[in-house]
C-alpha cells in the first residue's frame, strides 16, 4: 500500500490545488507530471509501429518515416481550435466563469468534428500525390500511401481524442486524459503485430514459445496481415475507442469542463473568436510539419537506410522531448488561468522556472543519449547501417536538448496568454528560417551530416529568440481579455439557454 500510496501522490487533480494561489512549482508539477505520462503513452504509439514495422520491413520503417510527418501535419492544420478551446477554458475557469468555460468547450468540439472531417478527406485524395513530391522511393510511396488514406479516413477520432485532451487541460484536469490514454495504448500496442504480421509467422508467438497457438489460429482465420495497413488500423481503432470514452466523460461533466448538446450549435461570432486565437497555433502546428516534410524531401535525396535512420531518431526525439511539451502545456494552462485571474506576476514565474527545470533535465538527458546512442538505434531495427546512422544523428543533437526545453516553456506561457502568433512566429523562425536552410546548404558538402548539425544550430538558436522575445513583456498585453468581453457581450445565456 506504500508504494501504490507514493505514486498516487504523484497525480493530484485540481480538486487538490489551485493554479491562481499558493506557490509555482507544486501544482505546476502536478499539472505536468500526468501530462508527461499522456504524452509517453501518446507516443508509445508512435514508437510501437515503428517497433514491429522495423521487424517488417525496412520498406516499411522508411514509409513510417514519410507517414508520421504527413500524420502530423493534418494534425496540425486544425489542431489551432483545440488550443484556442483549452487557452478560453483556462481563462474562463480562473475568472470563475463556469457557464462560459463550458460554452466554449462545446463550440470547441463541433467545429473540432467539422474540421477533422474536412481535412481527413482532403488527405485522403491528396496524400500519394505529396508524398511522391516529397520524394518518396518506389518502394516505399505505396506503402506510406496506404498507411496514410487509413489514417486520413480516421483523423475524426485521431483528433477528437486531441481535443479532449486539450479540454480537459484547460480546466486542470491531466489525470483522466492520462488514464483514457494508458487503456487505449494497451489495447493499440495488443492488436499492433496481430494486424501487420496476421496469425502466420508472427514474432509475438516466437517470443513467447506459442507456435501452435499460432497454427491454430491461422488454420481458423486464414488472416496473413495487412502489413503497414494493419498498424494504422490498430492506431485508429483504439484512438476512436479513446474518443467515444473521452465525449462520454465530458458530457456527464462529473471531471473536468462539461459540454452540452444544446451548446453545440455552430455559432459563427464564436467560430471567429477561436479563429482569432487558434489561427496561428495552427500555423505554429503547420510550420512544425512542414519543417519535418521539406526535411524529408532532403533526406530521400539520400539511401533509404538515411530515411529510416531520420525516422528512428525523430521517434527518439519525441520521447525525449515529453517533458518539455508536458511542460510547455502546464504553463500554457497556468498562464491562462492566471491571465482570466488578472495575475500576471505568477505568469512569469511559472514560465521561469519551467525553463530552467526544462533546460537542466534535458541536458541531463542528451548527454546520457550521446553515450547510448548506438544502443537506443538497435532497439528500432536489425540493420546494422541504419543503427549506425542513426547513432550518428543522436549525437550530433544530443547535448543541445536542454534548449529544446526554454523555447518550449516560453511558448507554451505565450499561447496561454493568447499571444499564439508570438509562439508561432518563434517556431517558424526557428524551423523554417534557421533549421531547413541550413540542412539544404550543408547536405552538399557534409551529406547526412548537414542535416543532423541543422538540429543542433536550430534548437540553440530557438531557444535565445524565446527567451529574448518573452523578456520584452508584450504578452502582458493579453488578447483573451478581447475574447472576454466579446463573450459576455454575445451573452452566452441567450444563444444557448440556461442551464
Amino acid at each position: 500500500m506504500g508504494l501504490f500510496s507514493r505514486i498516487g501522490s504523484l497525480f493530484k487533480g485540481p480538486e487538490e490545488f489551485d493554479l491562481t494561489s499558493g506557490g509555482i512549482a507544486k501544482p505546476l508539477f502536478f499539472l505536468s507530471m500526468p501530462i508527461v505520462v499522456t504524452n509517453l503513452f501518446q507516443t508509445a504509439y508512435n514508437l510501437a509501429d515503428t517497433f514491429w514495422l522495423g521487424q517488417y520491413s525496412t520498406d516499411a520503417l522508411a514509409a513510417i518515416s514519410f507517414a508520421f510527418p504527413m500524420v502530423f501535419l493534418l494534425i496540425s492544420l486544425g489542431m489551432g481550435i483545440s488550443v484556442a478551446g483549452s487557452v478560453l477554458v483556462a481563462q474562463f475557469t480562473g475568472a470563475d466563469e463556469e457557464r462560459e468555460a463550458e460554452y466554449a468547450a462545446s463550440q470547441t468540439v463541433t467545429f473540432a468534428v467539422i474540421a477533422s472531417v474536412i481535412l481527413g478527406v482532403i488527405g485522403y485524395f491528396a496524400i500519394e500525390d505529396f508524398l511522391a513530391v516529397m520524394g518518396a522511393s518506389q518502394d516505399v510511396l505505396p506503402l506510406a500511401t496506404s498507411y496514410m488514406e487509413v489514417i486520413s479516413l480516421g483523423l475524426l477520432f485521431m483528433f477528437g481524442f486531441a481535443v479532449f485532451i486539450a479540454l480537459m487541460r484547460g480546466y486542470g484536469d491531466t489525470i483522466t486524459p492520462m488514464l483514457v490514454m494508458f487503456g487505449s495504448v494497451v489495447l493499440n500496442i495488443v492488436i499492433d503485430p496481430f494486424l501487420i504480421f496476421g496469425f502466420e509467422n508472427n514474432p509475438v508467438f516466437g517470443m513467447f514459445g506459442l507456435g501452435g497457438l499460432e497454427s491454430t489460429l491461422f488454420a481458423v482465420t486464414g488472416y496473413k496481415g495487412s502489413g503497414i495497413t494493419g498498424a494504422a488500423l490498430a492506431t485508429v481503432f483504439s484512438r476512436g475507442l479513446a474518443l467515444v470514452v473521452g465525449l462520454a466523460v465530458m458530457f456527464r461533466g462529473t471531471r473536468g469542463v462539461q459540454i452540452h448538446i444544446r451548446d453545440m450549435v455552430p455559432n459563427l461570432s464564436y467560430l471567429r473568436r477561436l479563429v482569432r486565437i487558434g489561427l496561428p497555433a495552427s500555423i505554429e502546428g503547420m510550420g512544425r510539419a512542414l519543417s519535418m516534410n521539406l526535411l524529408l524531401f532532403i533526406v530521400a535525396f539520400f539511401p533509404d537506410a538515411v530515411v529510416a535512420a531520420y525516422g528512428i531518431g525523430t521517434r527518439v526525439f519525441s520521447v525525449i522531448f515529453l517533458p518539455a511539451i508536458a511542460v510547455a502545456r502546464g504553463v500554457e494552462t497556468m498562464t491562462g488561468q492566471n491571465m482570466g485571474a488578472d495575475k500576471p506576476d505568477r505568469v512569469e514565474k511559472a514560465a521561469g522556472l519551467a525553463s530552467k527545470v526544462l533546460f537542466t533535465v534535458l541536458t541531463v538527458a542528451g548527454v546520457v543519449v550521446f553515450f547510448v546512442a548506438a544502443p537506443i538505434a538497435d532497439v528500432f531495427t536489425t540493420d546494422p547501417e541504419v543503427v549506425d546512422i542513426a547513432a550518428q544523428f543522436l549525437r550530433y543533437v544530443a547535448l543541445t536538448f536542454g534548449f529544446i526545453g526554454v523555447m518550449r516553456a516560453y511558448t507554451g506561457s505565450f499561447r496561454g496568454a493568447g499571444k499564439t502568433l508570438t509562439a508561432a512566429g518563434i517556431s517558424v523562425l526557428m524551423l523554417g528560417i534557421i533549421r531547413f536552410p541550413i540542412a539544404w546548404i550543408a547536405s552538399g558538402p557534409l551529406g547526412e551530416r548537414g542535416i543532423w548539425l541543422s538540429f543542433a544550430i536550430s534548437n540553440v538558436v530557438g531557444a535565445i529568440i524565446a527567451y529574448s522575445w518573452y523578456r520584452r513583456g508584450t504578452w502582458r498585453e493579453s488578447d483573451l481579455t478581447e475574447s472576454k468581453v466579446d463573450l459576455d457581450e454575445t451573452s452566452v445565456e441567450t444563444a444557448a439557454g440556461d442551464d
